[in-house]
């Protein structure tokens, strides 16, 4: 069995609007491996959610491969990739709209289970729903209760049984951490991890916050207006950031000090149009150390150091 689970090549997501084309996504490649975690990381808008969404085809892809242990799902048809997301689910950001507000718990998380006839009888698929709330850490007590009725850490837990209900082995969480108390955050991340753990579940992990990726991810992938700058390990990103927004990124994780910052990168300019954009680097109107040949050529991937890549000319 490879060690990849996922491969995505070339992929783009481009979407018409009245000024021209949108390139949410252009020309993304990476890899994941079977039971790590990759995080994926930018400012918003840069095309982290389309990105996990077109690897479940959730949002149809305008062009490129997604390798699903190696086999191309988007060449599956109607049917087959039914089939397909049994392996592959999401956690999605918002857990008051991303669950339905007329089922209780207990319709929420045995939906997938019936849909996809894994559990036959009332009473067997009742006991599996209990079993997962228990996963998850919600009480028993609240199995018929409706979203509205509960806080956002229990919404989010009803998310995360939904998603492990039918035993996936690949789980996007879009940001699903963003939407809660700073409290209850850490409570997510630790149950995440632990599911990983028993389950060897291999996460995608779509997040603005540098803290959280550095405490959660095996390897960071950093996006800027729909395409990868820099990926590397974890720890070589952020003992050794190259591209100049990486090194911007970093430096404004917030540390508890008081008084001015040294290192502190402000960005300044203005953010290059993602509609129709030139064949230059994108991140040239807001670096301070741009060159003329960053205007004329984009930059493109390249490893520097066995599994650290950058696409930028001044490295």
């Amino acid at each position: 069995m490879s060690d990849t689970i996922l491969e995505v090549r070339n992929l783009k997501k481009y979407f018409k609007t009245g000024q021209g084309m949108l390139h949410a996504v252009d020309d993304v490649n990476f890899s994941v491996i079977r039971g790590k975690t990759l995080g994926i990381v930018g400012e918003s808008g840069c095309g982290k959610t389309t990105t996990g969404r077109c690897l479940l085809r959730l949002v149809e892809p305008t062009s490129g491969k997604i390798l699903f242990e190696g086999s191309d799902i988007r060449k599956l048809g109607r049917w087959e990739m039914r089939k397909k997301l049994r392996e592959m689910q999401i956690i999605f950001q918002d857990p008051f709209s991303s669950l339905d507000p007329r089922k209780t718990v207990l319709q929420t998380i045995q939906e997938p289970i019936i849909a996809n006839r894994l559990i036959r009888g009332k009473a067997a698929i009742e006991d599996r729903v209990l079993q997962l709330m228990e996963t998850v850490g919600l009480a028993e007590r609240l199995i018929n209760t409706y979203p509205h009725e509960l806080d956002g850490g229990r919404r989010q837990r009803i998310g995360i049984a939904r998603a492990i209900a039918i035993n996936p082995k690949f789980i996007v969480c879009d940001e699903p951490i963003s939407a809660l108390d700073v409290s209850i955050q850490a409570q997510i991340l630790n149950l995440l991890k632990n599911l990983q753990r028993k389950m060897g579940l291999t996460y995608i992990f779509i997040t603005h916050d540098l803290s959280v990726v550095n405490y959660f991810s095996d390897e960071v992938a950093v996006m800027y207006l729909g395409q990868i700058v820099e990926k590397a390990p974890t720890e070589e990103l952020f003992a050794n950031p190259l591209h100049p927004y990486t090194k911007a990124l970093l430096s404004a994780i917030p540390l508890p000090e008081i008084g001015p910052r040294a290192g502190r990168v402000i960005l300044k300019g203005e953010i290059a149009s993602p509609i129709d954009p030139p064949d230059a680097c994108r991140f040239a109107k807001r670096c301070g150390c741009v060159v003329d040949k960053c205007n004329a050529v984009a930059p493109t991937l390249r490893e520097i150091k066995p599994g650290h890549t950058v696409a930028c000319h001044l490295v």
